[in-house]
């Protein structure tokens, strides 16, 4: 009789599941003690075609994500490591999180910032079309970096997110290969400011563009965020060593890197508006040069051609059917801020994208195809189509 119950309480104690979307997921000590092992993978195949030129096809990985999280919830520390085996540098998010109120959460690691557009602050399973939008692309690498990063939200019917984030400005695997590869410049000060005015988003719907959750009441964020690297040498600052410009003595001169973003995502009954306006612009170039001998001055336009500069935008709508089908539109467009340099980082363009997804069991299995017109002002016009399957375990 006490082995059976001992075998009961130790049953109790400690539980183990496992279901599509969720992972594997282990369970100690009463729920005191959570561990999870989930990803996801994205198999894809891929058309591009330039005008005048012949098309392009390819199949590949398109994303391949291991996942491993937990829990210590009397001591309210969570960690999360993830990595994408589809690049060449698999590590993403490596942190981890002290939570002392319910509202408040503190992070120290490498994660996904906060401090970039909306869009980005979605993880890449959660996208609703097959990829991000060129302003996304453009603006951010992989959206991650390496600091302290302090996450809060207040309020129920009316709801306020501050956020903010120091960083070490160089995006992730920032200590570089080994020791001797060190980073560039100074540090990056990122903030985030959302506002929900009529209240939050169902539970897991504001993590996505979509309305998977077919919202019942009207649910609104407005957003904004702005970061000031200090001293970059990547072209959106996600990086470090990829240029390095210098003063006059022959030493590092490196300018300091701006962003700023207005947003707001806009869900009710399956239909969803996502709007994004970015900026970017630069400081510090006074008597720059391109050469540590200083022959060669940075000409005025020139800069566009080491960093993205310029202005963009990008708006999608979308509707999700009763039955989980996604019919969804996208328009955006680019304004370099040199719109005569040719070489100019940010391209002059606009683009329209056409998707459809099926949800098979909500976002954890589905298909989705995209289909993409760019129409460049200087350049060829592209065409490119997408079909991928996505399976998070």
């Amino acid at each position: 009789m006490s082995i059976l119950m001992n075998a009961q309480e130790k049953s109790e104690k400690n539980t183990a599941s496992f279901e599509l979307g969720s992972g594997l997921n282990f369970s100690f000590n009463e729920g005191n003690y959570q561990f999870n092992f989930g990803g996801f993978i994205q198999p894809s195949f891929n058309y591009s075609k330039t005008k005048g030129a012949s098309s392009d096809n390819e199949f590949n990985a398109k994303r391949t994500y291991l996942i491993i999280g937990g829990k210590a919830i009397k001591e309210k520390v969570s960690f999360l490591i993830q990595t994408d085996y589809s690049l060449s540098e698999p590590l993403l998010d490596a942190w981890v999180a002290y939570h002392p109120f319910e509202s408040t959460t503190i992070t120290v690691g490498q994660k996904q910032t906060f401090a970039n557009n909306r869009e980005m602050t979605f993880r890449e399973d959660k996208l609703q079309f097959t990829d991000r939008s060129f302003l996304s692309q453009n603006l951010s690498n992989t959206g991650r970096e390496f600091g302290l990063f302090i996450e809060s939200k207040f309020g129920d019917t009316f709801g306020i997110a501050p956020m903010l984030a120091i960083t070490s400005g160089d995006g992730r695997n920032s200590f570089g290969a080994d020791s001797r590869d060190t980073d560039f410049g100074g540090l990056k000060i990122g903030a985030r400011l959302d506002i929900y005015p009529l209240g939050y988003f169902t539970e897991g719907n504001d993590l996505g563009s979509a309305d998977l959750a077919h919202e019942d009441k009207l649910k609104v964020v407005v957003g904004g965020a702005v970061s000031k690297n200090n001293g970059v040498s990547n072209s959106t600052g996600e990086g470090h060593g990829n240029f390095l410009l210098y003063n006059s003595d022959g030493n590092n001169n490196l300018p300091d890197y701006s962003q700023a973003y207005i947003d707001f995502l806009f869900k009710y009954k399956g239909f969803s508006l996502l709007g994004e306006y970015a900026s970017s612009g630069v400081k510090g170039l006074n008597e720059t040069y391109t050469d540590d001998a200083a022959t060669q001055i940075l000409a005025p336009q020139q800069i566009s051609e080491y960093l993205v500069l310029g202005d963009s935008y990008n708006y999608q709508i979308g509707y999700v059917t009763s039955n989980k089908w996604s019919f969804d539109f996208r328009f955006e467009n680019a304004s370099p801020e040199f719109e005569s340099n040719v070489n100019s980082l940010l391209p002059d363009m606009n683009s329209y994208t056409f998707g459809i997804t099926k949800y098979l069991k909500g976002n954890n299995l589905k298909m989705q195809a995209a289909l993409t017109s760019i129409n460049n002002a200087q350049g060829s016009n592209q065409t490119m189509g997408e079909f991928l399957v996505q399976i998070v375990f």
